[in-house]
């Protein structure tokens, strides 16, 4: 454990994820003595991504992996079928020495180390907008968001433009304009795709990807805001996954992390199990943490008058179940009996893909680590409702071209196989759908008692996390309308496809701890808090009410942002 003699602090930050960094960074900045507790081990930025300019063929056995090393150790984490992958392997716990339990299949994907998934993230970055938040309160479904966009944009504006987000202003009600750095480029293909769609429908649109990575020098594009990790643009390298050691895209190691550092507010933990929020009945409030030393098994209080959850919405929600006091007897907060509930994701592996010709005498430069998106275009009311589910989806994709690996299939050996890998093969173009899950009680992780991990703690259990009638409609429409934007294109060999969905693949998990208005019906208020204790915020993946179909990690950190400043405004007040 990297340890810190003091055990004091004005905060406690537990994960330091793409929230934890953000809250770790909000609350040292506001003059907080900070505690960053992290259960993984420590990662330094650059000096710990071994593999971030390594060639497949430095790789060992050239990238493959050993498949019963996987089933061994990685059953679970390989579900994705690339988490597992020898280039960033390290980066994903071992099922075996992180096990967890289900009644119902969920896979849940995890990077237990400091930074967590904001290294290995899609670093896809969407605003949700009034369409989202007032969704659940038109519908009658669970229950109303406590907050809407007036709210969070000023939030958003706060951290595109620390973070850095490329993208292209469309105008659009139901996705946000935000904050941008000059997009990426669309290839020809691309641009076709584009034109086709937007002159064959008037409510379908395509733009690239809005994404978190730099397409300029930061310092150029937000002269106002620091830059202590000395951040670089993107070299257009697509090794993200194996952590950027140019800082290209936002991660805790390249952005949040060194500016808290900076303050000289900050103390950092790691490999440090937070398993328990420390109840105090007189006050009314939380007065620490309960912490294992991952090691040795030691155990340590750390004291603060805030703590900040950030340890992701399934980790969160476990640490709080685990905090039974005689007030609190099913869990810190869960007055209402919804903790725990309410899980959701993104559902995916639906869509189309299509052979393309005409472009064979252009080509482009560079890998470029994004896609184009298309935005949600159902049930936005008039002609796009429709009559067989609610809510909606989007679309992210991308043409290329065919590279040396088709050489499996040609027969042929010496010059002529040589000759033939010096031309670029054929283009495709696909694109695949992220719908909305609704959020659902029935829905729902729980913990077992009767299966202990190594350190004595109870494991994670999914009862029931399953999609329902309105997302398997809706999949239904996600191929159908993608191979339709594909062949409208005049795309050949159009294909529909659907892998069946699994809840957990999007990697998205929130809602297990979500806001509202009443405590009856919710664990937070609209900044964050446990409504029945005031001092303890959650600002992962916990807090969604509903889960929208945008990528939600900018969200997160928005609403980070905005909770850690509030905290910090209330304790000057003498209010926490």
């Amino acid at each position: 454990m990297a340890t810190t003699e003091q055990t004091n602090f004005d905060a406690i930050v537990v994960g330091s994820g793409i929230s934890g960094g953000w809250a770790a960074k909000e609350l040292c900045e506001a003059g907080l003595k900070t505690v960053l507790l992290e259960r993984g081990r420590k990662v330094e930025h650059i000096e710990d991504y071994p593999t971030a300019t390594m060639d497949q063929w430095d790789l060992p056995n050239r990238g493959r992996y050993d498949p019963e090393l996987i089933e061994r150790e990685y059953p679970k984490q390989n579900r994705t079928g690339y988490t597992t992958a020898e280039s960033h392997r390290h980066f994903f716990v071992k099922d075996s020495e992180h096990p967890y339990q289900e009644t119902s299949r969920f896979d849940w994907m995890r990077g237990y180390h400091l930074g967590g998934r904001s290294i290995t993230w899609g670093r896809q970055s969407y605003r949700l907008s009034d369409l989202d938040f007032e969704a659940n309160l038109k519908q009658g479904i669970a229950v109303d968001w406590p907050v809407r966009y007036a709210d969070i944009a000023p939030w958003y504006d706060h951290v595109e433009r620390y973070i850095g987000v490329s993208g292209d202003r469309r105008g659009l009600p139901q996705l946000p304009d935000g904050q941008f750095l000059p997009p990426m480029d669309m290839n020809c293909v691309e641009e076709h795709f584009r034109a086709s769609v937007e002159s064959t429908w008037d409510n379908r649109w395509v733009t690239i990807g809005r994404t978190a990575h730099l397409t300029q020098p930061l310092s150029a594009a937000q002269p106002d805001h620091a830059n202590p990790g000395n951040r670089g643009p993107c070299l257009y390298r697509n090794r993200c996954m194996r952590g950027c050691p140019y800082g290209g895209y936002f991660s805790s190691q390249s952005s949040t992390l060194p500016a808290a550092f900076a303050t000289g507010n900050l103390s950092l933990v790691t490999d440090a199990i937070v398993h328990e929020v420390i109840y105090d009945d007189s006050s009314g409030r939380a007065s620490g943490v309960r912490v294992i030393d991952q090691h040795t098994g030691e155990t340590t209080e750390y004291r603060a008058r805030v703590i900040f959850l950030c340890a992701s919405a399934i980790a969160s929600a476990g640490i709080l179940l685990q905090s039974r006091s005689p007030r609190f007897p099913d869990g810190l907060g869960n007055d209402s009996g919804e903790l725990g509930h309410n899980i959701m994701d993104h559902h995916l592996g639906v869509g189309a893909r299509a052979r393309v010709e005409g472009f064979e005498d252009k080509y482009y430069k560079g890998r470029r680590a994004n896609g184009v998106y298309v935005p949600r275009f159902r049930n936005l009311g008039g002609d796009s409702d429709m009559p067989n589910f609610i809510r909606g989806y989007g679309y992210q994709g991308s043409a290329s071209r065919e590279d040396w690996t088709r050489a499996v299939a040609e027969m042929q050996v010496g010059g002529n196989l040589k000759d033939k890998l010096m031309e670029p093969g054929q283009w495709s173009m696909g694109i695949q759908g992220f719908g909305e899950i609704l959020p659902q009680h029935r829905n729902y992780m729980s913990l077992d008692y009767d299966k202990l991990d190594r350190w004595g703690l109870p494991q994670v259990r999914f009862d029931t996390a399953n999609f329902h009638d309105n997302e398997y409609e809706m999949r239904k429409d996600m191929a159908s309308a993608a191979a339709e934007m594909l062949e409208a294109a005049g795309f050949k060999d159009v294909e529909e496809y659907d892998d069946g969905p699994n809840m957990g693949l999007g990697i998205h998990e929130m809602g297990t701890a979500r806001m509202g208005r009443d405590p009856a019906s919710s664990v937070l208020n609209g900044w964050n808090q446990i409504h029945a204790c005031q001092n303890v915020f959650v600002t992962d993946g916990s807090f969604m009410t509903s889960a929208a179909c945008q990528n939600p990690s900018l969200g997160y950190m928005a609403f980070t942002a905005r909770a850690a400043n509030y905290a910090a405004e209330q304790m000057k007040q003498g209010e926490l």
